[in-house]
């Protein structure tokens, strides 16, 4: 007799997958504070100064075969000078997150900055970051992309990204993409999307049809924040931003407030991404007042880190030139 779609085989199933579920927290959380007493016990013997930098690397590999031989897998020294980094990365057990697993802190220890280090461990716990989405948001400097990425909590500032980077899109960068295929590609990896556009986004609609008393609009894409309580609309474009667009998606926005905002939410949030950003254009009109409204560049490839930095830098001058 088959059990699958049987209450009581899905009841017990639960139960199972649940107690798996409280078995690995509890073993992750035993490893971790583990790992962290023993980075701890490194750390005060180098101060004490029983292990002198010359010696410094022969003493661990030492610790490592003794631990090794009597332990068994875990302590070579590769994963000891791990747990040491670990330990200075952080040095209060009570700022280590449970969720996270040991590869997270692995990769966030070698952030040396302490505000950006923080941002990426809030970061992969709001949104449930696996390892591999650690290391591309790590990679794609998402903390210097963030327009406010520190400690401005339910801003919208905080939440938005100058440039985005969408290569998992598939999309070629070197043939003239449709706004239609952009839309449709972002359709068909929006899971990706979200993950890449921040947290507490949820899809709302695509090609949102509003209606007033003389016309018909489609607006391109349509989300809602949940943090923020605000519905985001967003209009892609494929050519240079212009004073016609930033006119079109302004009044997207004050259409959306009065035709569909619902009481209790905040003010609709516009967002045009553009395939190029005329700063121009952006300083010189409502974009540049308007806290509602905001221009982004989207980029379709993965770029290589030296050259994203020197786009952040640029816009960074800018940024500071614009507030003299």
């Amino acid at each position: 007799m088959e059990l699958q779609n049987n209450l009581f085989y899905q009841s017990i199933r639960d139960v199972v997958l649940q107690s798996r579920q409280r078995v690995y927290r509890a073993v992750n959380t035993v490893l971790i504070e583990t790992y962290w007493q023993i980075g701890k016990l490194i750390i005060e013997e180098e101060q004490n100064g029983n292990i002198r930098a010359v010696y410094g690397d022969k003493t661990l590999k030492l610790l490592s075969s003794q631990l090794t031989l009597e332990f068994g897998k875990g302590f070579d020294y590769t994963n000891l000078t791990n747990m040491r980094k670990f330990y200075l990365a952080f040095q209060k057990l009570d700022a280590v997150r449970q969720e996270l697993s040991w590869t997270h802190y692995r990769i966030l220890s070698k952030i040396d900055e302490e505000e950006k280090r923080i941002f990426y461990l809030n970061e992969a716990v709001a949104l449930g970051w696996n390892s591999r989405q650690l290391e591309r948001q790590i990679k794609t400097l998402t903390f210097e992309r963030t327009l406010k990425p520190s400690f401005e909590e339910n801003s919208i500032h905080s939440f938005l990204k100058d440039p985005y980077i969408f290569e998992f899109l598939g999309l070629q960068q070197n043939v003239k993409n449709t706004e239609y295929s952009i839309e449709t590609a972002i359709i068909d990896h929006i899971q990706k999307f979200l993950l890449e556009f921040g947290k507490g986004f949820a899809f709302v609609a695509r090609q949102q049809h509003i209606i007033t008393d003389t016309s018909d609009f489609y607006i391109d894409l349509v989300f809602y924040n949940y943090i923020l309580k605000c519905f985001v609309i967003i209009d892609l474009k494929t050519d240079k931003l212009s004073h016609q667009d930033i006119g079109q998606i302004d009044m997207y926005v004050r259409m959306y407030d009065d035709l569909k905002k619902n009481e209790g939410d905040n003010p609709t949030v516009g967002i045009l991404l553009c395939s190029e950003k005329d700063e121009t254009i952006v300083r010189y009109s409502v974009l540049n007042d308007n806290n509602n409204l905001f221009a982004s560049k989207y980029m379709l490839y993965m770029p290589k880190e030296e050259d994203l930095k020197e786009i952040i830098n640029q816009d960074r001058i800018r940024f500071e030139s614009d507030k003299e």
